[in-house]
């Protein structure tokens, strides 16, 4: 089956090169010239891991191409994908449609044969209404359904997901649309991958709704985290005990400095715009938005704390190691990392920073700090060394080359990849998250 994936970035990327690893006929399209002449070329506009390899291989194939001209790109395709952005619009948090709009608008008017159209961005209840009002404004005289099909890709495991997913949900008002799914699916419905088939309005609802309850479990935990440094616990314990019960399950417990990246903070907005619009309030949502923005800061100042508090912190220097919201991609959207380095750098504190991936994306959006080629190149001279994120390759940091090259040997470690008792026996003032 010929298919058609508009938008070429993280998720359309990765969606339509899987497809076409399935043995799909797939063409990616995007409007942004610069990048589909990188794809051509083997350039990735993203990091995810393999994804290079992916295309390059189904690229050779001939079952993968590129272009920008949408008319060209789903022409003869019986399933053609909107996987563009859907940020969240200025001022009110609600997802902003205008390019699923404009796709839509552009689809309808190009379409030369039957076609399911498949909303695979992130949007709204009630946004496959809309899109399918559009495309039959344009007068198309050929048959076509509108079906939701949310992705659920963890960035730095975005291939595997794919390809080994937890469930596929296709949200379908008519048949047509359920049997051009079916046959989109099959390579995974034959290892016996759980479809569920729902109403469009109901997948819609299942995005947000999964992305809002793992946001609330990370919240959750976090704030289970600051109870346990009040009271001498262990928060890793509390997450193993209360993660055994398999009506809670163990994913998403791991106490940290908050959630980031393109999902979890445009989606719980979106959603929260969604339930105020509908005038059906979502309490626990919203406690969790404002709880997860506070916590960032409140690392930063945990940082400030290590350095003897912010009077004292003027002129001393930080190291953070880490910067992307997570490990394995270079993503910095939302990342704790920002708030964190803001706080330092309100308090006088300047800044050195390593990341694998992520430097590229950060630096226009931490001008203050100084990136490094490496890990032990901005810990020399720092007074504070902090874990943002847990890259492999801090996991195993030379403890001894650190002490020497540190001012001080202070650790502030935000995602507890370090046992305690190891890093105070090389001699450093150490402090984790929810553990004492």
């Amino acid at each position: 089956m010929k298919i058609a994936m508009v938008g070429s970035g993280y998720v359309g990327l990765v969606s339509g090169a899987c497809f076409a690893d399935f043995g799909h006929d797939v063409v990616c399209i995007d409007k942004d010239a610069a990048k589909i002449e990188r794809l051509k070329e083997g350039v990735m506009p993203i990091y995810e891991p393999g994804l290079d390899a992916l295309v390059e291989s189904n690229v050779k194939a001939g079952r993968l191409s590129f272009t920008k001209s949408l008319a060209e790109g789903i022409e003869g395709a019986r399933a053609i994908f909107i996987a563009v952005g859907t940020p969240s619009r200025r001022g009110d948090g609600h997802a902003d449609l205008t390019f699923v709009h404009e796709v839509a608008r552009e689809v309808g008017e190009s379409l030369a044969n039957d076609a399911v159209i498949v909303t695979k961005s992130t949007v709204p209840v009630g946004t496959g209404d809309e899109v399918e009002r559009i495309i039959r404004d344009t007068g198309t005289s050929h048959r076509f359904a509108v079906v939701s099909n949310p992705e659920f890709l963890r960035e730095g495991a975005a291939i595997g997901d794919f390809k080994r997913p937890d469930r596929i949900v296709i949200g379908a008002e008519d048949d047509f649309g359920r049997e051009i799914m079916r046959e989109v699916y099959r390579p995974l419905f034959l290892n016996e991958s759980p479809i569920l088939f729902t109403e469009r309005r109901t997948s819609e609802l299942i995005k947000y709704a999964a992305n809002a309850f793992l946001a609330t479990k990370i919240t959750f935990i976090n704030e289970m985290a600051d109870l346990c440094e009040k009271v001498g616990a262990n928060v890793q314990d509390v997450a193993r005990g209360i993660g055994m019960d398999n009506r809670i399950g163990s994913k998403f417990l791991h106490a940290g400095p908050g959630y980031g990246g393109s999902c979890f903070p445009k989606d719980t907005l979106a959603l929260l715009k969604t339930a105020e619009d509908y005038d059906s309030p979502t309490r626990i949502v919203e406690a969790v938005v404002k709880t997860n923005d506070s916590r960032k800061r409140a690392m930063g100042r945990k940082v400030l704390e290590a350095l003897g508090g912010a009077e004292k912190a003027r002129g001393k220097k930080a190291a953070l190691l880490g910067l992307t919201f997570k490990p394995n991609t270079d993503d910095m959207r939302d990342s704790p990392s920002i708030a964190i380095a803001q706080t330092l750098a309100d308090a006088g504190v300047s800044i050195a920073a390593y990341d694998p991936e992520g430097m590229e994306q950060a630096r226009p959006l931490m001008p203050e700090v100084v990136m490094c080629e490496d890990p032990y190149e901005a810990i020399e001279r720092a007074d504070v060394v902090a874990i943002v994120t847990e890259w492999d390759a801090f996991r195993a940091l030379d403890l001894a080359r650190v002490k020497q090259l540190a001012r001080a040997p202070v650790l502030v470690d935000l995602r507890n990849i370090y046992n305690p008792e190891d890093v105070r026996a090389a001699g450093f003032t150490y402090s984790s998250v929810g553990r004492m």
